[in-house]
């Protein structure tokens, strides 16, 4: 293919250079149809440039070959990426949700697939809920429903319709302070405070269950969830003040 173009006075740098021009064009009117193909194709003359120095003949001719496959790579390659996603991943399933969040009814489309988590933070901007591992090891998405502690980065959006979610904007009545939130503040029960909120939420949870009878009972049932900062003590010492 490379000796043909080159036996007719047409080599492969000038079948590229020719590529380079139309990529300019398109860029002086702002044109979307050019790809990312054109612009590998600029690259690859440079490189094409610097071999022809460096190597022999027919090691450039070679990798003219292979340089000018890349210049019959179609101009649509956004196009056809959007193909072959398409022919290979299924369509999105969007489901109508009418969900209750700290006592609100929200009527939302969600897909099938959004957990609860995600539902909370990208439709209804609720970011006080935390996203940290999303494999529910880290505790900090932690969120009540029904009155029970749950992971919300497991548990899926189309799982809670009919069930009272509440989330940590939902503990203070107006501007008073929730008493676990307080207590968090009096006995510096955080550093960061990335992880305060799962930790209040899993804190409430565990007053609510009976399980302050002692330290280790405490630890144990606050296990999931971690805190990098190191605050543990003060996570403890606020709990111990709120537990009756």
């Amino acid at each position: 293919m490379c000796w043909f173009v080159l036996k007719k006075k047409h080599s492969v740098v000038e079948v590229l250079l020719s590529r380079i021009t139309k990529v300019e064009e398109c860029d002086a009117r702002d044109d979307d149809s050019s790809s990312a193909a054109d612009s590998t194709i600029i690259l690859c003359y440079n490189i094409l440039i610097h071999m022809k120095q460096a190597n022999s003949r027919r090691f450039f001719l070679k990798t003219s070959s292979v340089l000018a496959a890349f210049a019959m790579i179609p101009r649509t390659a956004k196009a056809f990426y959007e193909e072959v996603k398409n022919f290979f991943v299924p369509n999105k399933e969007v489901l109508p949700l009418t969900v209750s969040i700290n006592k609100k009814k929200y009527s939302i489309k969600a897909d099938t697939r959004t957990t609860l988590l995600d539902l909370l933070r990208e439709d209804l901007h609720l970011t006080g809920t935390k996203k940290g591992c999303d494999h529910g090891q880290c505790g900090a998405c932690t969120v009540h429903v029904n009155g029970e502690r749950v992971l919300s980065c497991l548990t899926l959006a189309a799982m809670v319709p009919g069930k009272e979610v509440t989330t940590i904007e939902g503990l203070a009545n107006g501007d008073k302070l929730h008493p676990m939130q307080q207590a968090f503040i009096e006995c510096d029960g955080f550093q960061c405070g990335y992880c305060t909120p799962g930790q209040i939420m899993s804190a409430v949870a565990c007053v609510n269950e009976g399980h302050t009878g002692s330290v280790a009972e405490i630890k144990e049932f606050m296990s999931g969830n971690l805190c990098r900062c190191g605050a543990y003590n003060g996570i403890v010492q606020s709990i111990q003040k709120v537990a009756p």
